[in-house]
């Protein structure tokens, strides 16, 4: 027989589930069949779809390849203000991403290291490269603070037995450690991917949001409900609920095989 307790907070999470799950669905039931249809196959909505997908899919890539060898420092290695740099790399997750966003577009601008990338023939803002840098910053503090949790879960008991049986460093990190973190490298992977398809004021900000050009879909959105073209914007909507759905869903999917393979 359950407790008191118990049903209450089982009650609350239905309750609190089913209106969040009427709030997302709701946007479903918006759109008119034609305008929905109409707007989905447009042009603008193609190439939104197809720039948010490519430069997320990069973005979430350099992200990752960055993200490890920077948790695995801070999760294993001591060293000078180790403390000062955690907490530079979780600051953007505590403040509106429209300010990261506004320093990107300062550094990339026409000072500083904007300057430098002109001589070189390098354009980032208001171009392709200026979103994959935005969607890049704005998801790296997330994909590093799952990836320092997981490595800290990791025993180093097994690495230094990797280490005394004559493995080096690097082979006991790719044939050891990241085995045994492949759930928290994929949920980190995942999280990456979601952040940087969702990216919206710093991708603005650098990218432009130039029509046809750097327009990712929240930009879409932003557009088109300030133009009145709902059935477009809420079709834009429509497509990240389910490119989020999907990557949620292949994540729990992952995550249990990952619990069966344990047990």
């Amino acid at each position: 027989m359950r407790s008191k307790l118990e049903i209450i907070f089982i009650s609350i999470s239905f309750i609190f589930t089913a209106l969040l799950f009427i709030i997302i669905g709701s946007i479903f039931l918006m759109p008119s069949p034609e305008g929905f249809i109409q707007s989905l196959f447009s042009d603008e909505m193609i190439s939104a779809l197809k720039l948010t997908l490519s430069t997320s899919i990069l973005a979430a890539f350099f992200v990752m390849m960055i993200a490890i060898p920077t948790a695995y420092s801070l999760s294993r290695y001591s060293f000078p203000l180790k403390s000062f740099v955690k907490s530079i790399l979780d600051l953007p997750m505590a403040f509106p991403e429209i300010v990261l966003g506004i320093a990107l577009l300062m550094i990339f601008g026409n000072r500083f290291l904007g300057n430098i990338l002109d001589g070189l023939g390098i354009q980032v803002i208001f171009t392709t490269t200026g979103i994959i840098i935005a969607q890049f910053f704005v998801a790296l503090p997330y994909a590093v603070r799952i990836l320092y949790s997981t490595f800290n879960y990791v025993n180093p008991r097994y690495e230094f037995v990797s280490r005394s049986l004559g493995y080096g460093e690097f082979e006991t990190l790719i044939n050891i450690t990241l085995p045994l973190a492949k759930g928290g490298i994929f949920a980190s992977s995942v999280v990456s991917l979601a952040r940087c398809i969702g990216t919206f004021a710093a991708v603005l900000l650098v990218g432009g949001g130039t029509y046809l050009k750097t327009e990712t879909l929240p930009i879409t959105i932003y557009y088109n409900l300030s133009l009145g073209n709902i059935d477009t914007a809420i079709t834009a909507g429509i497509l990240l609920v389910l490119i989020s759905f999907v990557a949620i869903f292949v994540l729990e999917r992952y995550a249990q095989e990952s619990t069966k393979g344990v047990e």
